[in-house]
């Protein structure tokens, strides 16, 4: 039998390593949704390799594992980080002083 690729885990892979950047760029809600694109085509993939009569055609099974947990992390940090930005809206009194907080952080950093 001639030798395949799954089809998704590359793009898997990248979109989780996507997420972490974007868990740090937009409070969590990047990262959740880029990690959680990663993670449905990492178990599309795998469902493919379980149905599969042969499973050693594929070449690239042993990166699917890998973009999974990338994925995992990825949407935990997501999670995290979406939490922690809800906390900081909330103990900075609401959102109007979570935004003259933000404004006074960007001011002293001379942005």
């Amino acid at each position: 039998m001639e030798q395949q690729k799954l089809p998704n885990v590359t793009i898997s892979l990248v979109l989780g390593i996507i997420s972490f950047i974007a868990c740090c760029c937009s409070s969590g809600i990047g990262g959740i949704i880029f990690s959680g694109i990663a993670f449905f085509l990492a178990n599309k993939d795998k469902k493919t390799l379980d149905s599969s009569e042969d499973p050693s055609i594929y070449t690239n099974a042993g990166q699917l594992n890998t973009a999974r947990i990338i994925a995992i992390v990825g949407l935990v940090l997501g999670v995290i980080s979406l939490l922690i930005g809800i906390y900081q809206i909330i103990a900075a009194g609401g959102w109007d002083a979570y935004m003259e907080q933000q404004r006074d952080v960007m001011e002293q950093l001379g942005l």
